[in-house]
């Protein structure tokens, strides 16, 4: 079965975005902007909350679309039930049994799944310890609230550190293999 990345931009005081949604402040530092690219590679599935998919709504996506147009070889799934639109080939709704819909995703993904958000999805499947890798683009700023990165988990997890590089506009990006306890 293929892992789970958990591949998100945060903040130093790990929110990932401002309680409104708003990434304004730090989705916009672009140097690392062409390794994140280059790294979409490594994915072929891309996984994501009602809510961060509807974040690309106010770019002119709309439902059913893939989201941002780097993301257009990658299959799309939702995972919201409250939303509704029709599943195609390239964007798949899921509303209901989301770990069963998670299991054969892993089965069917011939490389690592990416899950891109948001944090209430994310602080789920870390719950059920789904996630299997954890790469982090930290950037250099603090929104004192906001949308946690793994939501309202408290879920204990040690890391351990496989990789990390850090830009000169002081993002730090770190990739860590989760080991639950």
């Amino acid at each position: 079965m293929k892992k789970i990345v958990y591949h998100i931009a945060t903040t130093l005081d790990n929110f990932i975005a401002r309680p409104d949604g708003n990434t304004d402040g730090f989705l916009d530092r672009g140097e690392h902007i062409p390794d994140f690219l280059e790294s979409l590679n490594q994915y072929d599935i891309v996984l994501m909350g009602g809510k961060t998919y509807e974040y690309g709504f106010q770019f002119g996506l709309k439902p059913g679309e893939q989201s941002y147009r780097d993301f257009a070889d990658l299959k799309h799934y939702i995972f919201s039930k409250t939303m509704n639109f029709p599943t195609n080939e390239k964007v798949q709704l899921v509303k209901e049994n989301e770990l069963e819909a998670i299991e054969e995703i892993k089965q069917i993904s011939q490389k690592k799944i990416w899950l891109c958000g948001g944090g209430k999805f994310a602080g789920f499947l870390l719950e059920q310890e789904l996630i299997d890798e954890l790469l982090l683009k930290v950037n250099p700023v603090v929104f004192g609230d906001g949308i946690k990165l793994f939501g309202n988990s408290n879920k204990s997890i040690d890391l351990a550190l496989i990789d990390s590089k850090i830009y000169r506009s002081g993002v730090i990006l770190s990739h860590y293999q989760i080991d639950y306890k």
